[in-house]
């Protein structure tokens, strides 16, 4: 009877191994197709890099080494489905100029959501790779704008979510400090101004003269900010100072990203 009871528990034994090694072998699989998944990913987001930084150059600007991710898993479902989650872009330390003025960036991100590209597309680089919406989020040197301004000992900053502004300026005579805070105009075709209406000077004289140098420097201050062509035919939407300074958020619908004029 023990001898009919022992037989009866090996084909049980022998059976749980099997399953147990059968699992081990899946997530053995598994993780080899996530390494290639993410190799594949790798891949591509060097080839957007070197692109990205093949632009930058034809553009006579100047950055930190692009870093790219492609978002959503697994990717290679992606390839073969033609639609790509997100594709992010970050560039660091931008330097370029615009109308011989030098603008600093020290952040531009570009993040693009539902990519279209067809895996024919991709292999012979003729046709269109479409994001259903892209936005860029940019950060202008509150040193850049200062330059703009051209003048000597002028500071600009963020206060209380304004930007402030900080110069010296002779008043009939006397050495002021002047300080007040700007407007931020974004027009509807995303072209940035800044204007000066409200500055003050301790000590200010009360003559009449005093006042209108005051006023005169505030327009002489106020200007448009120029910036360069975006990519992606992004628009700018609103400009928010911030410690590190001038956050530009722009954005674009139906992009073709494989022509970034």
């Amino acid at each position: 009877m023990d001898h009919e009871q022992t037989y009866d528990r090996r084909p049980r034994r022998r059976g749980r191994k099997l399953l147990i090694g059968f699992v081990v072998l899946l997530l053995v699989l598994a993780g080899l197709v996530v390494i290639a998944d993410r190799v594949a990913a790798s891949v591509a987001e060097r080839r957007i890099a070197d692109e990205v930084r093949q632009q930058v150059a034809r553009q006579q600007a100047q950055s930190a080494p692009p870093e790219v991710e492609v978002g959503g898993f697994p990717f290679l479902t992606q390839v073969v489905d033609g639609r790509y989650e997100r594709i992010t872009i970050r560039m660091r330390d931008v330097q370029g100029a615009v109308q011989g003025d030098a603008i600093s960036l020290p952040s531009l991100d570009v993040d693009a959501r539902n990519v279209r590209a067809s895996l024919d597309t991709l292999r012979t680089g003729q046709g269109d790779v479409v994001a259903e919406t892209v936005n860029g989020t940019a950060t202008i040197s509150y040193q850049s704008l200062a330059a703009l301004l051209d003048r000597e000992g002028l500071t600009l900053g963020e206060r209380n979510g304004q930007l402030a502004v900080t110069a010296p300026l002779d008043v009939l005579g006397q050495q002021l400090t002047v300080t007040g805070v700007a407007d931020i105009v974004v027009s509807d075709e995303g072209q940035i101004a800044l204007r000066f209406a409200d500055l003050d000077a301790e000590g200010l004289p009360s003559a009449p003269l005093a006042r209108t140098l005051l006023n005169n420097f505030a327009r002489s201050i106020s200007v448009d900010v120029p910036l360069p062509e975006l990519p992606f035919q992004l628009t700018v939407r609103e400009v928010l100072p911030q410690p590190q300074g001038l956050t530009v958020t722009a954005d674009a619908r139906d992009v073709p990203i494989n022509s970034v004029g």
